[in-house]
This record gives C-alpha cells, structure tokens and sequence, in this order.
C-alpha cells in the first residue's frame, strides 16, 4: 500500500502529505512526511498506510465491521462505506487548505475534512463537517471524530517497540505532569491477530483519554504523544474543546492510528439529530509531526497555537499583572487592604492591579450569592470608583475578577432570570457546589452579563478582566430543543466563546485571562481565545516549580500566567525562588507585597526589572529541557527557552538533593555560546562555567530550595 501512487498529493511548505483510496473506495492517509525528512529519507523506510479511513463517523443504527470492538472510534461501517468524491486545495495568506468530500450511498451522507496547515510550521489542523443530503430522512449522528490517521509507527516489524506514548496528567494544584509508557505496558502489542485468516485488521487492544463535562483539562491535557525511541520521529496532538472530549490510539495494520475529537455517543450523552440538509462540525484537533524529539515536536506546536489565537497586544507586550489573591488577601479585600498594597506594587513596576474574588460581596459568605456583580459598599465605603482611581492614578490599570459563567444559588439573579436561561436536567436547575449553571445559548443570558461587563469596562473602567469558573457540569443539560443533553453542552460553549469574542470585537484593549480553577480549562478552544491562562492555584512555591517548568507543553509562554507570591516570613533565597518560576511566562506578581522589608521588596523589583529585559524575546522563543521533562518530586528543574536572536533563558530550581549538577544546554544549529550569566537573582552566591565545547553548565548552588535565571549568549 506504501508504494500505491496517491489519489491526493499535497504538497505544502511544512509538509507532503499523499492520500489514496484503499480497495473500498475509501480515503485514507498514506504518510504525512515533514519537509526536512522527505529530503533526506525515504518513505518507504518511515511509514506504510495502515489503509485506516481518514473518516471516522457513527450514525444510529449502523454498527462496526469486524476490525474493531463498538468501543473504539475506528472501525465502523458506515467508514468502511464512506467513497472518495472529490477533493479542491485553497491558498488564504499563510494558511493553506485541504477539503476532501466523500459520500455514502446508503445513508445519503456526505462528510468533508478539513485540513489546514500554516505557513512552514509542521503541524496541521483537522475538522470534519457531515451533512445530511437526504430529502425526507433524519439521521442521528453518535460519532464524528476530528481526524483519524494510520501507520503512525515506522515501517518495522519491531512497531510495538519502537515507541513511547508520552500524557499529562493535569489535577488542582498538580498541573501539566508528562509520563511515559511503552505501548506493551498500554496493552498494544504483537498479539498475532493480523495473522488470522479472517480478514482481521486490528485487535481489540486500544489505549483511551477522555474528559467528560466542562472542565476540559481536569484530570489530562487534551494531548499526548507518540516518540520513536531514537528520538527521530514524534507525533504530537491536542484536542480543541473547552469540553467533552476523546482520543485513543491502537493497533491496526501491524501500525498505530491515532483518532480524536469532541465528545460522543458513548463516552459522553451526546447525539446529533440532522435533519434533510443540515450540517454538523466537530471541534479542531491539531496535529504536529517532526522528524526529532518531544522538544521539537513541541517547538511546531508552540508555533501553531501562535497562529491560531486572536491577535492582542497583550501577547505582544507580556505586562507584570499583580492580583491580590494568591498568598495575599485570598477573597477578603477591602479599600484599606487595597490601598495599602498600590504603593509597593507600583514601585515593583507592575503594569496591572487586579482584585479578584469578594469586591462585590459584603461578607466572607458569598461563594452561593455571586451573579450580581456589583461594588460591596460595605468592603469600599468610600467609594469603589474612588478606589479604582486610585491604582489609576499611580499609572496602574484596574482589573478584577468576575465569574460569568455561574449564579450562586441565593443571588437574586436566580430568580431574575428565566429558568431556561440556566442549565436543567429532569425539570431541576442543575446546581454544584452552591450555583447555578448558566446557558450561553439564551439571548437573555448573554444580554445580562453585556450588561454587568458594559458598567465594569466603561463606567468604572476596568481594563482587565480574570474570567474564573469553579465548578464542574457533566451532565449538560436538557432543554432549549438540542438533539441530546451532551449536544446542548457542546453548543452553549461554543456559544461562550462567541460572546468572549464579540466582547474583545467591543473593547479590543481589554484583556481577559482564562482561569478555571487554576488550569482546568488550559486547552486551546479556550487560548484561541483569551490572551492569557491562570496556569495554577498553588500556593506552594517548591511544588509550582515542578508546573512552571512544564507550562510550555500546554500553552504558549507569553500566555502563560504563572503565580510569584512573595511572603515576610520566607527567606531572600524562598521569596526569589518564587519570583522566578513566573519569569519564563508570564509574571502574576501577588503576596503580601505591602509586608515585605525594603530589601525583600528590592529582591522582587530586581526580579521584575530583569522580566521587562527579557519579555520581548519570550513571545517567539521555543522550550527546552536540559534536565528533561520535569517528575513532581525531581530535585532539580530546568525550563529554557530558546529565543530567535538574543540566546537562551535558562531557569533552574533546586529542591533537594546534591548542590552541583551539569546541564546539557542543546544550542540551535548553527549557533554557539561563549557564556553563561546569572540573570537573577544576583546578590546570591552561584557557580556557573559554562563548557562552549560540550554546551554543558555545570551549576553549583546553595544548600537550599533555591532557583536561578541565567542567560546563555
């Protein structure tokens, strides 16, 4: 099949990628070669066409062939019958894409895959769209994944050897952690089924992540990977869904497929009902393939979320945000509180001041009354405008916190809004946790929160916005005429994103960051959109290094916000260790800056004086991990960050163990450094040499939890 000359041969500046028809009629993918490899490999040697449909679909009442068990996303029959129609390339600037319609007789269905690649960057982007073409019959689609790809593992009879699936476990407080498995240890393997006579492809062996509900990242990324075990060939995806969603690879062919998209029948109460010439469109998955290593792969993938999120200046300009939440006032402001924290964020050179939970509530028992949103008057007797002006005055701008995604179960809102406008099952408003569910896809609904968002942006002139959502909804909801209550789920957030959209449309310098009880919702649905992510609600500042480090892997640096919360009681070297696991991202300056000694309050200035150094090289720079990806309870951490023309940022935290350790430093080709420079903190003892020869830093640092910020030119 590797040597059958291709239906569809596309031929991009990041990739070739040939597509052929199997002996059904099929299309399916036959290699996705980045450009570096078909220039110095041969194709026949990287992949053989697994004859995998590159259409992955389910209606009602259609059942699977016998490739695989109802349990997986591939192997249906109405993929099996799905036929090659036709197919058209487009050019738009710098994103070039690919449609392929294919068509069942049987069903009067036609799906189209979209396929999108931008510019050189090796990784293209996948959507399927079904459309029922019958004149008088329903059909209800079950599954429809996002792209559906073969012959992932290298053309080797040791396949189920040769690689890794790399995933990232993503809990409160323990975000964004990597882990390895073989694929025998997964349950993929030489099983001897493809020997049998029958005609089996595959066996029932599949390896599944999933999420259910709307925190989308509680639990894993929307990602994972597949390395070569040489390190020269790695896949990297994630799903873009700020909800339900599903991957799974397995065996098929004597290779590996990989299927992904949104959520399903199965897995997630979700069916689609179309009607005669209507249209479904799954969520994006995106795709990267590198001839390289986990780092490149993440490299391309930085890259594409770069190009795929809304321009704003905030990614450009990478501002010091302070908030006064983490290990500072922690929900319980009040006008003095605040006012005696301007002077010395102002001195620190923070750009923002954002006050986040409890402005709006006159007691500390307000978790189930929020939905107002207006000023506590008795929090800010003197006036909340007055109070704004103020952090206006010393050349801050003013932000807060607002949850508009939920109404607590005793706010007044509750009773002010229709009952569809919230979430319902069985006739019940569904409540978590003291709230109520609000539904986006109800004009009520979006023209209240217009309203709450019109009176903070324009009369008290807010300029930031910390969009939080705490609580979790599974199971959807089952009014306002959708097909299912997992369909009415996916619509009303999709519907979220469109009013977050046509609020950045009307007030386009306002940014508004993504914060779901620190990174449960850190999936690019969600960064297409807002410009920046609260990345972690820990407050422990050893234990966030471990996060910080491995950020890069889920959102792009300059979107990165990461909590630097100084406290009187630490010590110099605990206070700057801090400071510089937010340095490589974005700083989120908290903690009781207004308790701090002179000296302390210089060591966090010197820390945001060397971030407004550094901060215009962050947006195009790559990660690196000398140490490797960090494990939670690593003794040492490194992140770098490979900038286009000024060298390499390199953080480093010790938490434990020996106090010399040597870095691999893997410079970009073509380039050398001759030295290495601590950054910051620099009133501290640290021995740095730098081997240009070896590109190894051998650090020694203090017997202490410690961190440093070098640069390497």
């Amino acid at each position: 099949m590797s040597h059958t000359s291709p239906t569809i041969r596309w031929k991009t500046t990041a990739f070739t990628i040939d597509l052929v028809q199997n002996e059904a009629g099929a299309i399916c993918v036959q290699s996705i070669l980045p450009a570096m490899v078909q220039a110095r490999k041969s194709a026949s040697l990287l992949f053989e066409s697994s004859e995998l449909s590159l259409i992955s679909v389910k209606l009602a009442g259609e059942g699977n062939t016998h490739d695989k068990t109802a349990k997986c996303l591939v192997g249906s029959r109405l993929s099996a019958r799905m036929r090659y129609e036709s197919h058209r390339i487009q050019n738009d600037g710098e994103v070039e894409k690919l449609e392929i319609q294919s068509r069942d007789a049987v069903t009067k269905t036609l799906v189209t895959v979209c396929l999108s690649i931008y510019g050189a960057i090796p990784a293209l982007r996948s959507s399927a769209t079904i459309t029922n073409e019958s004149e008088d019959t329903d059909i209800t689609v079950t599954q429809l994944s996002s792209i559906a790809v073969g012959g992932l593992t290298t053309n080797s009879p040791q396949w189920y050897h040769d690689y890794t699936l790399w995933t990232s476990t993503n809990t409160w407080f323990r975000e964004a952690q990597w882990r390895k498995q073989t694929l025998p240890e997964i349950g993929i393997d030489n099983d001897g089924i493809c020997e049998l006579p029958d005609g089996h492809l595959g066996s029932q062996a599949a390896f599944t992540l999933q999420n259910h509900g709307s925190f989308s990242t509680n639990g894993h990324l929307s990602m994972g990977a597949l390395v070569s075990k040489d390190n020269n060939d790695t896949w990297l995806w994630q799903v873009e869904n700020n909800g339900s969603w599903r991957w799974e690879i397995g065996d098929y062919k004597d290779s590996i497929y990989l299927a992904a998209g949104g959520p399903t029948g199965m897995d997630h109460d979700w069916k689609q009902v179309l009607r005669p010439g209507q249209s479904f469109t799954t969520v994006p998955v995106a795709l990267a393939h590198v001839d390289g290593g986990l780092e490149s792969a993440f490299a391309a993938l930085t890259d594409y979320r770069r190009q795929i999120r809304r321009p704003h200046k905030d990614n450009e300009n990478l501002p010091i945000i302070f908030n006064d939440y983490m290990n500072c006032l922690m929900g319980d402001p009040d006008e003095d509180k605040v006012a005696a924290l301007i002077d010395p964020v102002a001195k620190t050179g923070a750009e923002y001041f954002v006050i986040d939970a409890g402005w709006y509530a006159d007691d500390g028992i307000w978790w189930d009354d929020v939905g107002l949103w207006e000023p506590s008057k008795k929090r800010f007797p003197s006036g909340f405008k007055v109070l704004l002006d103020k952090i206006r005055g010393k050349g801050l701008i003013p932000g807060l916190w607002i949850e508009p995604e939920v109404v607590g179960v005793r706010s007044v809102v509750a009773n002010r809004l229709p009952k569809d406008a919230f979430f319902q099952e069985c006739g019940q408003r569904v409540v978590e946790k003291g709230r109520f569910q609000l539904d986006y896809r109800h004009p009520e609904v979006r023209a209240w929160i217009d309203k709450i968002i019109y009176n903070l942006v324009v009369n008290y002139g807010v300029g930031y916005l910390k969009f939080d959502y705490n609580i979790e909804v599974t199971q959807g909801t089952d009014v306002g005429g959708s097909s299912s209550a997992g369909s009415a789920h996916l619509e009303h957030q999709r519907a979220y994103l469109v009013w977050v959209r046509s609020l950045l449309d009307r007030y386009p310098t306002l940014v508004i960051e993504n914060c779901s009880s620190g990174g449960q919702r850190m999936e690019y649905a969600m960064l297409s959109v807002h410009s920046l992510q609260s990345t972690s609600d820990q407050q422990n500042p050893a234990l966030y290094a471990a996060i910080a480090a491995a950020l890069p892997t889920a959102v792009a640096p300059e979107q990165s916000a990461t909590w630097a919360y100084p406290q009187p009681e630490w010590s110099d070297e605990l206070n700057a260790f801090t400071v510089v696991n937010s340095l490589l991202g974005r700083v989120h300056l908290s903690g009781r800056l207004d308790k701090l000694s002179p000296g302390q309050l210089r060591l966090v200035i010197e820390g945001m004086d060397v971030y407004k150094i550094i901060r215009s090289h962050l947006n195009s720079a790559h990660p690196i991990w000398p140490l490797g990806l960090p494990q939670w309870h690593d003794d040492w951490v490194s992140l770098a960050l490979v900038t286009k023309k000024n060298g390499i940022y390199l953080a480093v935290w010790r938490r434990g163990g020996v106090t010399e350790k040597d870095l691999p430093v893997k410079l970009p080709d073509g380039q050398t450094a001759t030295t290495a420079k601590v950054l910051y903190p620099t009133c501290f003892s640290t021995d740095a040499t730098w081997n240009k020869t070896s590109a190894i830093l051998r650090l020694k640092l203090p017997d202490t939890v410690c961190a440093r910020l070098l640069h390497i030119l």
